[in-house]
């Protein structure tokens, strides 16, 4: 029984593989007749992949009628390899389910994926490819190379170009209004002694003169608005509010203005109160006040105004009573202007008595500080005294930039307003742990110019370079010069790169010189990017500098 099934096999194998009829084995030995290419070349990863299209041409009378080749890719890089699944060829005289290759020759054309591991900047992709002979199987004398080395360019992309503090609401100058009224008897515009020594307007003089007595605060202006209320004859009200408006200016002039504030006074009147009507009545508790307001909403003519409401004979015995007395008034406007620390002032309390610094003068304060340490030492004030969640954010982008991301992680787990720069600090963090979809997540919640700039590095990170180019245009930096690389837009970034001379940038500059064949350009680029361990490394492997 064995012997039976070991003759069966042998035959099946005879069948499908390969039969010996002028010897495919021969197609081993003239190994050099088949031709092999491959784009892009060199390899380019992107976005964590290596994507080749590679052409195997087989001449004529080359593949033997009754042949199977085996090809398989592999990457070779440094420290390991990637053999992909074989690629099975037959020979058209073969019954198997392998593509066939006639003997009149054919291209036979496959799409490759490799992923990126460190290394493959310097790799070859070649194809090992051995020819299947009965039961024995031949192997080329060599693999069949194809392309050497992958464009890693992409990955100089900085995740956290795109920071962004959370700004403060300091104010230089803060204005203040404070404010008082007089009120007349019904036509009279005569001001009564008993309401110039009312507490209101004892407390707007006791104000004018504090003001005056504080070297942060100035009065710029008074505005003195008189009215009178709306009822009786429009012009009748017109000619009254005006005398009114006169003896109120009269009364502050002589009176009211006891500390002698040398501001301008701005006197006006306004016929009839209608304004000041409707809050009254609409913060009062009187019956069918929702009709009266009805009534105002529905005519703007003054004369059929106060003919509606009249002809609500019980509710206007009320509003006689109740509210249209405190119309027939004439109102005391202070505008203030208080000048708040100045930075240089903010710099100096910060040693002295920085407990007198509210949040937002903390916040400022910590934008005139250039060292980290000491800007978080503000940070961490405002977040101990406040808990401002501002502060935490803030605090957590300088620990991004000091590359401690297990401490800006906890930073912002101690925000509670989550806002637009809390997302954008969030998707950096993202980006620099290679966490793409959080990052996608984070930015979606931020509006401000820099989460658009990250969705940009998004892009790149994601092989979207248009996109990327389109979404960081105007930045000026470094991703965007890259962006412009990575679409070949060569001048683009030569442009935004002119004047650069950091190591970053220069390295980006040795690239585009090295595309463009100018060598000692490069080589000169090269030398100043070289001053960061990092990129000296890097430069050596860099299939960009192949040519060099």
């Amino acid at each position: 029984m064995k012997s039976l099934f070991k003759s069966v096999l042998t035959a099946t194998l005879c069948s499908v593989v390969v039969f010996s009829c002028g010897n495919p084995a021969k197609m081993a030995k003239e190994a050099e007749k088949l031709q092999a290419k491959c784009e892009p070349q060199p390899l380019e990863v992107v976005a964590g992949k290596i994507n080749a299209k590679v052409s195997l041409t087989f001449p004529a009378d080359y593949f033997h009628p009754k042949a199977v080749v085996e090809a398989i890719p592999v990457l070779v890089y440094q420290g390991g390899e990637q053999a992909l699944d074989p690629i099975m060829l037959q020979g058209e005289d073969i019954a198997g389910n392998y593509q066939v290759v006639p003997k009149t020759g054919a291209s036979v054309e496959k799409n490759l994926t490799f992923d990126y591991v460190e290394g493959v900047e310097k790799s070859s992709l070649e194809f090992r490819v051995t020819v299947l002979n009965k039961e024995e199987r031949i192997a080329f004398p060599a693999p069949i190379k194809v392309a050497d080395g992958a464009n890693t360019t992409y990955q100089l992309v900085k995740p956290n170009e795109a920071l962004a503090f959370a700004p403060d609401a300091y104010q230089a100058i803060i204005p203040e209004t404070e404010e008082a009224q007089i009120l007349y008897l019904i036509n009279s515009s005569n001001v009564r002694s008993s309401q110039l020594k009312s507490s209101e307007i004892k407390a707007f003089q006791d104000f004018l003169a504090n003001v005056k007595a504080d070297e942060r605060r100035e009065v710029k202006n008074t505005e003195i608005v008189a009215y009178a209320s709306p009822d009786g004859k429009e012009s009748y009200n017109a000619k009254l509010s005006a005398d009114r408006a006169k003896s109120a200016s009269q009364a502050f002039n002589k009176t009211i203005n006891k500390a002698k504030i040398e501001a301008s006074v701005d006197s006006r009147s306004i016929d009839e109160d209608w304004e000041g009507f409707q809050e009254l009545v609409k913060n009062s508790n009187i019956a069918d006040k929702d009709l009266i307001l009805r009534v105002l909403e529905m005519y703007s003519d003054p004369a059929v105004r106060e003919s509606e409401i009249k002809n609500m004979s019980a509710v206007y015995t009320t509003l006689k009573k109740d509210i249209l007395p405190q119309l027939r008034r004439a109102r005391f406007i202070a505008n203030v202007e208080f000048t708040n620390y100045t930075d240089a002032e903010l710099l100096a309390l910060v040693q002295s008595n920085i407990e007198v610094l509210d949040e937002e003068a903390l916040l400022h304060v910590a934008t005139l500080i250039d060292k980290c340490e000491n800007k978080l030492d503000i940070y961490e004030k405002a977040i101990d005294k406040y808990s401002s969640d501002r502060a935490k954010v803030n605090a957590a982008v300088l620990k991004v930039k000091a590359g401690d991301l297990a401490a800006a992680k906890s930073y912002l787990a101690q925000v509670s307003n989550k806002e637009d720069y809390y997302y954008n600090t969030t998707a950096v963090i993202a980006l620099c742990e290679n966490n793409v979809a959080a990052a996608k997540i984070a930015l979606k919640n931020s509006s401000i110019k820099e989460a658009k700039y990250n969705a940009g590095v998004v892009d790149i990170l994601e092989g979207k370079y248009a996109e990327a180019k389109s979404k960081l245009a105007g930045e000026g930096g470094f991703n965007e010069a890259l962006s412009c690389i990575l679409t070949n837009d060569l001048a683009g970034a030569s442009s935004i790169l002119k004047d650069a001379n950091c190591p970053c940038k220069s390295y980006l500059k040795a690239i585009i010189a090295a595309r463009q064949g100018k060598t000692d350009d490069a080589k000169a680029a090269i030398a100043v990017a070289s001053k960061n361990e990092k990129l000296a490394k890097r430069a050596a492997n860099d299939i960009e500098f192949a040519k060099l």
